[in-house]
């Protein structure tokens, strides 16, 4: 097998929660043009639909599911819709997540817990369902999104919630790495920086103190574009990285390097 055929996907199936716009579609669309059958997830159905439908259009097999990723009998179900459809499930892309901004000394409990249900606890619960998938196949790989906000403290918004969640995505990864090696599923996870995607490419562009002090940040002067996470989550996905598990790949523009 050659290099770059590593890379291909031809045949397998690929699962991502919160696809329908941002980062996750992004890492669709990579997956999909890399030969993998992809499962678009998201809580919002119809735009998880009109996502599939476009990578339809562009030659992709593409299906979409609706589903609560912090609820176990909503991802039970899902999980078992996309089984009775494909038969199996090769590489999941856990990627929804919300952020706070609160003072720690302000923030009311619930939005403590919000925060940790999305952005952590269903990381378990859908790695959970889908591993077992995986250890019964004995080969699969999850690619969790976290965040360079669980390796430093960003400035100069106050988000010790997001923060920390974000850590325990870093620990949760390396620790199912470790449990589920002996089945043959790989662990991974991507802590992209600040990434200028559709839902942020207006604070972005209109400016401001907090850009300006981010990108003061940032030794490239710049936020991410989206698709540079997508070579990354073939890579992540396909036997090119055989041998990967359990690491934490950082893409920030350099910001974690100062």
């Amino acid at each position: 097998m050659s290099v770059m055929d590593q890379f291909r996907l031809d045949g397998k199936v690929s699962v991502v929660t919160g696809a329908a716009a941002g980062l996750g579609k992004a890492m669709a669309r990579a997956l999909g043009q890399a030969g993998s059958k992809v499962v678009i997830w998201d809580l919002n159905g119809p735009k998880a639909e009109e996502t599939a439908a476009l990578f339809r259009e562009e030659g992709i097999e593409a299906t979409a599911v609706q589903a609560d990723v912090t609820k176990p009998d909503q991802i039970e179900a899902a999980v078992s819709e996309i089984m009775d459809r494909h038969g199996r499930i090769d590489a999941l892309f856990n990627n929804a997540g919300i952020t706070i901004h609160k003072n720690a000394e302000d923030m009311p409990l619930e939005d403590w817990h919000r925060v940790m249900e999305v952005n952590l606890n269903s990381v378990f619960m859908m790695s959970q369902v889908v591993g077992r998938i995986m250890i019964r196949q004995k080969a699969g790989s999850i690619v969790n999104t976290s965040s360079m906000s669980g390796l430093i403290v960003n400035t100069p918004q106050n988000q010790t919630s997001y923060n920390v969640s974000k850590a325990g995505v870093i620990m949760l990864t390396k620790s199912l790495a470790v449990e589920w090696a002996r089945h043959n599923i790989r662990v991974n996870t991507i802590a992209p920086g600040y990434m200028k995607t559709e839902m942020t490419a207006p604070f972005f562009e209109a400016g401001g103190p907090m850009v300006e002090k981010w990108m003061s940040l940032t030794p490239m002067g710049r936020p991410g574009n989206p698709e540079e996470l997508g070579g990354l989550a073939v890579y992540l996905a396909s036997d090119a990285s055989s041998f990967v598990t359990g690491g934490v790949f950082v893409i920030d523009g350099g910001y974690t390097a100062l």
